[in-house]
Protein backbone atom coordinates (compact mmCIF):
# COMPACT_ATOMS: atom_id res chain seq x y z
CA UNK A 1 0.00 0.00 0.00
CA UNK A 2 1.43 2.99 -1.24
CA UNK A 3 0.51 6.65 0.78
CA UNK A 4 -0.23 9.85 -1.24
CA UNK A 5 1.48 12.83 0.45
CA UNK A 6 -1.82 14.04 2.29
CA UNK A 7 -2.56 10.24 4.07
CA UNK A 8 1.38 10.58 4.92
CA UNK A 9 0.97 13.69 6.65
CA UNK A 10 -2.19 11.85 8.21
CA UNK A 11 -0.76 9.37 9.67
CA UNK A 12 1.65 10.90 11.48
CA UNK A 13 -0.34 13.95 12.73
CA UNK A 14 -3.59 12.50 13.21
CA UNK A 15 -3.22 9.10 13.30
CA UNK A 16 0.37 8.75 15.17
CA UNK A 17 0.84 11.68 17.16
CA UNK A 18 -3.28 12.20 17.63
CA UNK A 19 -3.12 8.93 19.41
CA UNK A 20 -0.34 9.57 22.13
CA UNK A 21 -2.16 12.50 22.88
CA UNK A 22 -5.21 11.11 23.45
CA UNK A 23 -3.32 8.47 25.86
CA UNK A 24 -4.18 5.33 23.45
CA UNK A 25 -1.67 2.93 22.78
CA UNK A 26 -3.39 0.24 21.12
CA UNK A 27 -3.97 2.76 18.40
CA UNK A 28 -0.10 4.54 18.82
CA UNK A 29 0.79 0.67 18.01
CA UNK A 30 -1.40 -0.19 15.49
CA UNK A 31 0.39 2.48 13.28
CA UNK A 32 3.25 0.76 13.30
CA UNK A 33 4.85 -2.67 11.67
CA UNK A 34 5.08 -5.77 13.88
CA UNK A 35 9.00 -5.33 13.38
CA UNK A 36 8.89 -1.71 13.39
CA UNK A 37 12.07 -0.27 14.96
CA UNK A 38 12.16 3.61 17.11
CA UNK A 39 15.45 4.96 17.70
CA UNK A 40 15.03 8.15 20.09
CA UNK A 41 17.99 10.72 20.31
CA UNK A 42 18.69 13.47 23.52
CA UNK A 43 21.87 15.27 22.13
CA UNK A 44 24.23 13.56 22.83
CA UNK A 45 23.36 11.02 25.46
CA UNK A 46 23.22 7.53 24.41
CA UNK A 47 20.75 6.50 21.74
CA UNK A 48 17.53 4.47 23.18
CA UNK A 49 16.11 1.33 20.59
CA UNK A 50 13.04 0.16 21.16
CA UNK A 51 11.47 -2.57 18.43
CA UNK A 52 8.26 -4.18 17.86
CA UNK A 53 8.69 -7.62 18.42
CA UNK A 54 11.64 -7.37 21.13
CA UNK A 55 14.42 -9.89 21.76
CA UNK A 56 15.90 -10.75 24.92
CA UNK A 57 17.05 -7.58 26.51
CA UNK A 58 15.25 -5.16 23.94
CA UNK A 59 12.80 -3.07 25.21
CA UNK A 60 9.01 -3.01 23.32
CA UNK A 61 8.23 0.30 21.60
CA UNK A 62 5.11 0.41 23.95
CA UNK A 63 7.73 1.11 26.64
CA UNK A 64 8.16 4.59 25.69
CA UNK A 65 4.39 5.02 25.33
CA UNK A 66 3.55 3.92 28.56
CA UNK A 67 6.09 6.04 30.06
CA UNK A 68 5.38 9.24 28.33
CA UNK A 69 0.99 8.94 28.55
CA UNK A 70 2.06 7.81 32.62
CA UNK A 71 3.50 10.93 33.84
CA UNK A 72 2.58 13.66 30.88
CA UNK A 73 -0.22 14.56 29.34
CA UNK A 74 1.55 15.05 25.90
CA UNK A 75 0.72 17.56 22.94
CA UNK A 76 2.02 17.81 19.94
CA UNK A 77 1.85 21.16 17.51
CA UNK A 78 3.68 23.25 15.05
CA UNK A 79 4.11 20.41 11.87
CA UNK A 80 6.30 21.14 8.92
CA UNK A 81 7.22 18.21 7.37
CA UNK A 82 9.20 17.30 4.22
CA UNK A 83 7.81 14.31 2.16
CA UNK A 84 9.54 12.01 0.20
CA UNK A 85 5.98 10.10 -1.58
CA UNK A 86 8.03 7.53 -4.12
CA UNK A 87 10.11 6.42 -1.00
CA UNK A 88 6.96 6.24 1.77
CA UNK A 89 9.56 8.83 3.79
CA UNK A 90 8.69 11.79 6.64
CA UNK A 91 10.65 13.99 7.88
CA UNK A 92 8.67 15.95 10.57
CA UNK A 93 9.71 19.12 12.81
CA UNK A 94 7.21 20.11 15.20
CA UNK A 95 6.67 21.27 19.04
CA UNK A 96 5.57 18.87 22.05
CA UNK A 97 4.63 19.93 25.50
CA UNK A 98 4.64 17.89 28.29
CA UNK A 99 2.29 18.93 31.01
CA UNK A 100 3.26 16.42 33.81
CA UNK A 101 0.40 14.43 35.96
CA UNK A 102 0.32 15.35 39.49
CA UNK A 103 1.63 13.07 41.87
CA UNK A 104 3.99 11.00 39.17
CA UNK A 105 7.37 11.14 39.85
CA UNK A 106 8.39 13.55 37.52
CA UNK A 107 5.50 16.48 38.30
CA UNK A 108 8.29 18.37 39.81
CA UNK A 109 9.86 18.83 36.64
CA UNK A 110 7.20 21.18 35.42
CA UNK A 111 5.46 22.06 31.79
CA UNK A 112 8.49 21.41 29.26
CA UNK A 113 8.49 22.48 25.93
CA UNK A 114 10.26 20.50 23.54
CA UNK A 115 11.48 20.82 19.34
CA UNK A 116 11.42 17.63 18.14
CA UNK A 117 12.32 16.54 14.37
CA UNK A 118 11.31 12.75 13.55
CA UNK A 119 12.50 10.54 10.32
CA UNK A 120 9.66 7.84 9.11
CA UNK A 121 9.98 5.16 6.98
CA UNK A 122 6.55 3.56 5.87
CA UNK A 123 5.64 0.06 4.48
CA UNK A 124 2.62 -0.86 3.63
CA UNK A 125 0.94 2.38 5.10
CA UNK A 126 2.42 1.83 8.20
CA UNK A 127 5.40 3.11 10.37
CA UNK A 128 8.53 0.71 9.87
CA UNK A 129 11.16 3.07 11.10
CA UNK A 130 11.14 6.13 13.31
CA UNK A 131 13.85 7.85 14.11
CA UNK A 132 13.71 10.81 16.95
CA UNK A 133 15.51 13.85 17.91
CA UNK A 134 14.47 15.98 20.67
CA UNK A 135 15.93 18.80 22.38
CA UNK A 136 14.75 21.12 25.45
CA UNK A 137 16.35 24.29 25.27
CA UNK A 138 14.90 25.35 28.26
CA UNK A 139 16.74 22.44 30.47
CA UNK A 140 19.55 23.12 32.68
CA UNK A 141 22.63 21.34 31.23
CA UNK A 142 23.03 17.51 32.57
CA UNK A 143 19.60 16.92 33.57
CA UNK A 144 19.40 14.38 31.22
CA UNK A 145 16.42 13.60 28.87
CA UNK A 146 13.45 15.76 29.37
CA UNK A 147 10.75 12.78 29.66
CA UNK A 148 12.60 10.98 32.33
CA UNK A 149 12.91 8.31 29.77
CA UNK A 150 14.81 5.75 30.11
CA UNK A 151 14.40 4.95 33.88
CA UNK A 152 17.26 5.00 35.88
CA UNK A 153 19.87 1.91 35.41
CA UNK A 154 18.67 1.32 31.73
CA UNK A 155 21.79 0.88 29.16
CA UNK A 156 21.94 0.27 25.89
CA UNK A 157 22.59 -3.20 24.40
CA UNK A 158 25.13 -2.19 22.84
CA UNK A 159 27.68 0.70 23.38
CA UNK A 160 26.82 2.01 19.80
CA UNK A 161 23.22 1.81 20.82
CA UNK A 162 22.59 -0.68 18.24
CA UNK A 163 21.02 -3.85 17.79
CA UNK A 164 22.30 -6.75 19.57
CA UNK A 165 24.36 -9.02 16.93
Amino acid sequence: MTLDRAALVALVEVRYFGNVAAGDIEATRACFTDDAEVLIRHGDGPPRRLVGTPGPGESPLEDFWRHLCGNYRPSFGGFEHVVDEPAQRIASTFTVTLEPHAGTPLAARGTQRLRNCNFFQLRDGRIAGMLVYYSNADAPAGTGAPTGYPPPGWRPAHEDGGPAR
